[in-house]
């Protein structure tokens, strides 16, 4: 919850999307995930302000007319006395998910979903189709919207507010449904789902192996996070993720797949891939033996200090900004879905 290091991570990802973005139309939903991430914390900092803070603070900013709420309610307020503490404790609290937010929406700008697709297992093949068609859904639709929106704009149309959303949604969802029965046809056409046989043995080891290896993560997560599970929990997390690749690489044999052009994972993919992987841990780390400096307190109010390793390590994130080259302005990283017009 330090503001400083939050707000470092919203730099990093947004230089990174900023400088490698390409022009594809799921590049193009990264300013909605920002103004959803900004709605969120005002959001928070407007209920904390209204339905009070549970953060006890002396000092008051404004006292707002408290509105008297029935017996049952207790412990619930509308209105009274507002401080800066509970304000401040609201703000690092929604700073925190609009941060989670403002990341996600870098992975959905700069990912691709076409090679996302084309690295999943065999076995979660289908499951990845349906996942990546609910990615790309929201970025098509963020496109729609804002080409509506001008072509309303142009023909002297009301573009905002109420009456404008409603006549643009119907088009909007309209496109969706048009283009998502195309794609459904076109996959079909080009051999999606289809399965190999596999002997009833196969496939029941595949299943125990699968829901085994799922319920042992279950189990060795709850137990690594609980001070009671210390002595068992790491142990059985291995197992149940032993257990689940290997139903995983058994599952795989149904789906039989080709692959055209593969990915070559070479430096510049290690290099990325090493550079989130250490952020990620150098900050548990410092979670674990600087807790005060990645949740600075409240009460009493103090100004946020920035931590200096843990901030050099969140900077690491900006590794991908000068190992890999820029996408070429003006072109698409990856073809659009197929139609059922165009040739396979």
């Amino acid at each position: 919850t330090n503001p400083l290091l939050l707000a470092l991570l919203v730099a990093v990802a947004g230089y990174v999307v900023a400088t490698h973005r390409a022009d594809a139309p799921w590049s193009r939903s990264y300013t909605a995930f920002v103004k959803l991430a900004l709605a969120v914390l005002l959001l928070r900092m407007a209920f904390a302000t209204v339905l009070g803070s549970p953060i006890p603070g002396s000092h008051t900013i404004v006292t707002l007319p408290e509105l008297p709420l029935p017996h049952w309610a207790h412990g619930v307020r509308f209105g009274g006395r507002v401080t800066a503490e509970g304000l401040v404790f609201a703000l690092y609290d929604g700073l925190k998910l609009a941060t989670l937010l403002v990341c996600v929406g870098a992975a959905n700008a700069l990912a691709n979903p076409a090679r996302l697709l084309k690295s999943l297992p065999a076995a979660l093949y289908e499951v990845g189709v349906a996942v990546v068609v609910a990615m790309t859904f929201a970025p098509h639709l963020v496109a729609d919207v804002r080409r509506l929106r001008a072509a309303r704009r142009l023909r002297g149309r009301p573009d905002r507010g109420l009456r404008g959303l409603a006549q643009v949604v119907l088009p909007v969802l309209e496109g969706a449904l048009e283009r998502s029965v195309a794609l459904a046809a076109a996959m079909d056409a080009r051999g999606y789902g289809r399965g190999a046989e596999v002997a009833p043995g196969v496939r029941r080891t595949t299943a125990a192996l699968t829901l085994g290896g799922l319920l042992g993560v279950c189990a060795g997560t709850y137990g690594v996070l609980t001070a009671e599970g210390g002595s068992y929990g790491l142990p059985v997390l291995l197992a149940g993720l032993a257990l689940a690749l290997a139903g995983l690489w058994l599952g795989g044999r149904r789906s039989p797949r080709t692959r055209y052009r593969p990915d070559e994972w070479g430096p510049r993919a290690w290099l990325v891939s090493a550079s989130g992987a250490a952020v990620a841990g150098l900050l548990v780390t410092a979670a674990v033996y600087e807790p005060s400096a990645l949740h600075p307190g409240v009460v009493p109010l103090t100004a946020p200090a920035l931590p200096l390793w843990p901030a050099g390590a969140v900077l690491l994130g900006l590794l991908p900004a000068f190992t890999v080259p820029a996408p070429p302005r003006g072109s698409l990283t990856a073809p659009a879905p197929p139609t059922l017009e165009e040739p396979a």
